[in-house]
């Protein structure tokens, strides 16, 4: 599968997120198929962009297809692939990973401290069902930041067979309490892999998105205040 290049990113944020999901994210020798994303715009509070150019959002205003990782809440670092042209604050925040490669690894890397050894091992739909939890399995550090997904150390893919038409549930951003309306998380349908609390699949949710289309009442413009 070849890496997604610039261009791909290029597009309003909405449709990366959409089509986001069933690609596949790759780095130090473990990967994984995005079955959730999140997007977030300049245009809407919920977003880094919103306070506009600062030393933490520079690469948010960067070029498209580069990382953006940061740490939340001083302990987890959350990937995000930096989209729209140049100079627009976007991104999708990457929320969750079906395993598909060195899964024994990411089961380390997410093992419990040696004080809780003896609880049983992680199952595989929890390994990366949440945005904190997929950089701990795959090993995504800060140090990633601004990296291009396409040749860096973290890499994306396009989606493998069975991946191109997977039904999409469609809802609002977990995890915020700001632009809370905006229905802006994408998520497979049906996936034990999903973080909590899943979306409900709606009238219309499994229909493909076309390029060039944006989801329902998905603009960024709207989300303006």
């Amino acid at each position: 599968m070849r890496a997604l290049r610039p261009d791909f990113y290029t597009r309003p944020v909405l449709e990366v997120a959409r089509e986001l999901i069933g690609c596949t994210v790759e780095h130090d020798g473990v990967a994984g198929v995005i079955v959730e994303t999140e997007a977030y715009h300049q245009s809407e509070p919920a977003c880094h962009a919103f306070a506009g150019l600062t030393p933490r959002t520079q690469t948010l205003f960067g070029p498209p297809g580069r990382a953006y990782v940061y740490r939340s809440y001083g302990v987890h670092a959350l990937l995000n692939a930096v989209c729209e042209p140049e100079g627009v604050g976007a991104a999708v925040l990457i929320r969750a990973l079906a395993p598909t490669s060195g899964v024994d690894a990411m089961r380390a890397r997410r093992a419990a401290p040696a004080a809780n050894a003896k609880r049983p091992a992680l199952a595989e739909e929890d390994l990366c069902s949440g945005p904190g939890k997929l950089t701990q399995a795959l090993g995504v550090h800060l140090s990633e930041n601004g990296c291009p997904l396409w040749r860096g150390p973290v890499r994306i893919r396009e989606p493998g067979r069975g991946w191109r038409e997977v039904a999409v549930v469609q809802g609002t951003r977990v995890g915020i309490n700001r632009a809370t309306e905006l229905r802006w998380r994408f998520c497979v349908a049906g996936s034990r892999h999903v973080s909590r609390p899943r979306p409900r699949l709606a009238s219309g949710d499994r229909r493909p998105l076309s390029a060039g289309r944006r989801p329902a009442g998905a603009d960024p413009a709207r989300g303006r205040r």
